[in-house]
């Protein structure tokens, strides 16, 4: 399906009924990866996952300006919001997804009954933030130089601790003519992605001030495998600046792919819990 929005149109998926609950993609910017959490979910929610504008099957009008780009991403996903929902929504974000979550909670908060940012790679949280800026504008330049393949590579081994970047095998809880689907459309929405978003969302400066008045909706989430790597640390400096404790879920930067069935019964299990009196799932311990 597809909803107009200004400047683009939007594809977007959508399983069951009950409380919304948007799935905000991280860079590959496509709804497939989320297709297990999708079917998972949906006997007790409204759940959406859709492309993010720009990437494949969401086509933008014109150029990207990556000045409002955020703002845009942002405004998108109230646009689902007030189109397939009554009210606030539950919204998860991963990766790049989580960054534009933060700005959502921030920028409409209306909109939001429960943020759950799942590794946010914000470089600009971390005391070594600038090698990491650093490191991703070199990868630009080997994307630019070299094609997606090397600098996949580079990206792999170093933020996200693999030696290759296998896409099939990450995806392998795909059925296998969906996992066909994505690796067609991955070429385009690799480089839109290098282009438009690797140097420029590890920038983003959250508003802190406006995050700890709204820490009550918000759940900073993090893999049960990737704990040393970036981008789970910028979650461990938002927790301690906010006073929230980061929830570790199944596997590793991408777990809701690779073990949707744990990772969807977890996360049914926390979005259950904010109906609880006293019970802030922010503050569940980590492990």
């Amino acid at each position: 399906m597809m909803l107009a929005v200004p400047g683009a149109e939007l594809y977007y998926e959508t399983a069951g009924s009950g409380p919304l609950v948007l799935l905000i993609p991280g860079g590959n910017g496509d709804a497939m990866p989320y297709a297990g959490l999708l079917r998972q979910l949906s006997d007790d929610y409204t759940v959406v996952a859709y492309n993010r504008r720009g990437f494949s099957r969401s086509p933008a009008d014109g150029p990207v300006d990556a000045a409002t780009r955020l703002d845009a991403d942002a405004d998108d996903a109230v646009a689902l919001i007030e189109h397939l929902g009554s009210g606030p929504a539950h919204v998860f974000g991963s990766s790049s997804g989580a960054i534009v979550g933060l700005h959502l909670l921030t920028r409409s908060p209306e909109h939001v009954a429960t943020l759950i940012s799942h590794e946010p790679p914000l470089a600009t949280l971390l005391p070594d933030g600038d090698e990491w800026l650093a490191f991703l504008d070199e990868l630009y330049d080997a994307w630019r130089a070299d094609g997606p393949a090397e600098a996949m590579r580079r990206f792999g081994e170093r933020v996200l601790g693999v030696t290759a970047d296998d896409s099939s095998e990450r995806f392998a809880a795909l059925p296998e003519e969906q996992r066909a689907e994505l690796m067609q459309r991955m070429s385009a929405n690799l480089n839109f992605w290098f282009e438009y978003e690797l140097r420029t969302y590890p920038r983003y400066e959250p508003d802190l001030t406006a995050l700890a008045a709204l820490d009550d909706r918000l759940v900073l989430a993090g893999g049960n495998e990737s704990r040393e790597l970036f981008p789970y640390r910028p979650n461990t400096v938002l927790a301690e600046r906010l006073g929230l404790q980061v929830v570790d879920f199944p596997g590793n930067h991408i777990g809701y792919a690779t073990h949707p069935v744990e990772f969807a019964a977890q996360l049914r299990e926390l979005l259950a819990s904010r109906t609880r009196p006293g019970v802030r799932p922010g503050d569940r311990p980590t492990g």
